[in-house]
């Protein structure tokens, strides 16, 4: 009679900690982290909330109205077209074909645009900084108010930077060549080739 009992209480113990697996796991696999969707541009997207977005090699991505509650994520040989968006997160592009950001868009991160071609940033706010490092082609930073710095690091063809109202400061390093522009009001320092901007 005692082993049945030992017997019982074991199978007990056992569905009581699959039962807790299992509602853990739950718990977990629920996470809003495990339901945050990427979805892929290859074309146009219009007035709609997404979680992230991803633009591939070799596609172009329009967004027209379009509120992202994660990052813009363009890659290699991409080019993205953002009019009226808002990002909670960042717009980032590494090696990117093209990319246009205007339209009085809202970005609470940054704009980090890397190793890429030609670009245009105009009209926009954004809360963290605008970084541009090692970009080619005729690019403009236009009338933006922007919560941190503006940096432009050994771009190649020419970048105007005017009008904008920067919190941070205002760097320019290695560009050929230098920026041109003016009028931009910024709170912290105007450094190197963006001295006199």
């Amino acid at each position: 009679m005692n082993q049945v009992k030992q017997i019982t209480q074991i199978r007990r113990l056992v569905v009581g900690i699959i039962a807790m697996v299992l509602v853990f796991g739950g718990l977990v696999v629920t996470s809003p982290a495990a339901l945050a969707e990427e979805t892929t541009c290859l074309g146009a997207i219009g007035a709609k909330s997404l979680d992230n977005v991803r633009v591939p090699s070799g596609s172009t991505c329009k967004l027209s109205g379009t509120s992202v509650k994660g990052t813009v994520k363009v890659e290699r040989g991409g080019s993205l077209v953002a009019n009226g968006v808002n990002v909670i997160g960042n717009i980032q592009a590494e090696g990117a074909r093209s990319v246009t950001i205007g339209g009085g868009s809202s970005i609470n991160g940054s704009i980090q645009i890397d190793a890429g071609g030609a670009f245009a940033i105009g009209g926009n706010w954004v809360g963290g900084s605008i970084q541009v490092k090692s970009n080619g082609g005729s690019s403009s930073i236009t009338n933006n108010g922007v919560g941190a710095d503006i940096q432009v690091f050994s771009h190649r063809s020419g970048v105007r930077i005017s009008g904008n109202s920067v919190d941070g400061n205002l760097q320019c390093k290695g560009n050929s060549p230098a920026p041109t522009g003016g009028g931009n009001v910024v709170q912290g320092n105007k450094e190197d080739q963006c001295r006199r901007l």
